[in-house]
């Protein structure tokens, strides 16, 4: 039986404004329905694998656990990084979550390595090249899945494919991202693969080799689990055990050095939607070559990507770009130039806005708060609370609230009293008093929050008690 470990990580860079920092793509809806997360989870069924281990950021835990839980999928692990360290620590980790509990004579768990992130249109054929590499893994080759290239890409590794090993080929060497025509020069050689970043191994020869090739990660990582703490549903590594680990890739630390590395091809419509333009060529286009999303006119304009989130978008004779609206946030770019988008998001950082890192709707473990209005001493947010959810109990040093309940009915502490609000009902909360809501319906409960006070600073915020183990935290 096969262990998924999906590695959930990612700064949120290059799809911004729709991927943050504090919200990456793997957590969005980018071509269906589905969060990429929830795809790649649903991508196993009738693969006959085990609970899957997942390996996020800390700060990203209670949207990947929730994420799950709409699946009806109990992981046997959602292991926390304290920081990012690529691939090689980040697969160590789930490594040995896949191993607790398992009996030292028992056979080797076989993981399943698979990025959040990914897109693959053709299941069956992904299935398939599972079920083709999993005899080589048990058997203790280290398998990567290399994508049967259809266009000379420059944004992709390569993987040079040697002599044939049953069903599978030796690896000859990993090529970093080419220029243009090095990498004509690989897809007309029919030797060459784009480098997926999925594997399948045992976990315990995974480390194995990871102790012979790369023994300071091995022993961080180790000692860094064997140190983690169970909180809630998450294992929650030590910042301090993990600081030292060193960051490096599993090609790097461990398949470029290996002997036992070998590749299988795989043609499934993949993409790791690295870019705006990588998206929209994912992505099914209308008769004019345009992808649209949400509320978007367009008039003898072709080959665009063009996202509404909030308002309406329109565009007259434009082509080839992409233009990206949110709540907070306009993009538009040429699809030449989306690589760059990131260099935007350094300039957020180093202007120190917080659109790099959040929405102006900020999700929480309870639900969201999205910031409607804001200037002088006041800001008015939309809250919403999910069924049978608490906000903590708490204190502002600085502000008051108003609140007016629009949808629902709220539950609501306001010093020693507790009382219940209706929908079109309001109630007050004084600097300093301790307050608390509670969604008790079945319905998704919304209140209108107006703020007042000399700072309203989010880390204005004292918590006394808290469902979610938030205690002494300010977000």
């Amino acid at each position: 039986m096969l262990t998924p470990v999906i590695l959930s990580g990612g700064a949120g860079t290059r799809l911004w404004p729709l991927s943050r920092e504090l919200y990456p793509k793997q957590l969005l809806a980018l071509t269906g329905s589905r969060t990429l997360l929830q795809q790649t989870a649903l991508r196993l069924e009738g693969l006959s694998c085990a609970p899957p281990v997942i390996v996020c950021n800390e700060a990203h835990r209670f949207l990947v656990a929730e994420q799950l839980r709409q699946l009806k999928i109990t992981p046997r692990a959602i292991v926390l990084e304290p920081a990012g360290r690529n691939t090689a620590p980040a697969i160590a980790l789930g490594a040995h979550a896949a191993l607790k509990g398992v009996a030292a004579e028992a056979p080797d768990p076989m993981l399943l390595v698979l990025p959040a992130d990914h897109v693959v249109k053709d299941i069956p054929a992904f299935q398939r090249a599972v079920r083709l590499a999993q005899p080589a893994a048990e058997e203790g080759e280290l398998v990567t899945f290399g994508i049967v290239p259809t266009a000379p890409e420059t944004g992709y590794g390569y993987i040079q494919r040697g002599a044939a090993s049953g069903a599978l080929h030796r690896i000859t060497r990993f090529v970093e991202k080419p220029d243009p025509a090095r990498a004509a020069e690989f897809v007309k050689s029919g030797e060459y693969y784009w480098n997926s970043g999925m594997f399948l191994f045992g976990a315990r020869r995974y480390l194995a080799e990871l102790a012979r090739f790369a023994p300071e990660i091995a022993r961080v990582c180790e000692a860094a689990f064997a140190s983690a703490r169970s909180d809630l549903e998450f294992t929650r590594i030590s910042p301090e055990a993990f600081a030292d680990c060193p960051a490096d890739s599993i090609d790097y630390a461990v398949m470029e050095k290996t002997a036992d590395a070998v590749v299988v091809p795989l043609a499934a419509g993949w993409s790791d939607i690295g870019s705006w333009a990588a998206l929209a060529e994912a992505t099914e286009a209308d008769a004019h070559g345009n992808v649209t999303h949400g509320d978007v006119l367009s008039e003898d304009s072709e080959r665009n990507y063009l996202y509404s989130e909030s308002r309406l978008v329109s565009a007259v004779g434009l082509k080839d770009h992409v233009v990206v609206e949110t709540k907070d946030a306009v993009l538009v770019a040429p699809k030449s130039r989306v690589q760059d988008v990131k260099k935007l998001v350094s300039q957020l950082k180093e202007r120190g806005r917080y659109e790099h890192s959040l929405h102006r709707e900020v999700f929480r473990p309870w639900g969201s708060y999205d910031s409607i209005e804001a200037g002088p001493r006041f800001q008015v947010k939309r809250l919403k609370i999910k069924p049978g959810a608490t906000l903590s109990l708490q204190l502002h040093h600085h502000r008051a609230e108003h609140w007016v309940v629009v949808v629902g009915t709220a539950r609501i502490t306001r010093g020693e009293e507790v009382f219940l609000l209706e929908e079109n009902q309001s109630t007050y909360i004084p600097i300093g008093m301790k307050h608390r809501i509670d969604n008790p319906g079945t319905i998704m409960l919304e209140i209108i929050e107006v703020q007042s006070g000399s700072y309203l600073g989010e880390d204005d915020i004292v918590r006394f008690e808290d469902r979610y183990g938030r205690e002494g935290t300010k977000t």
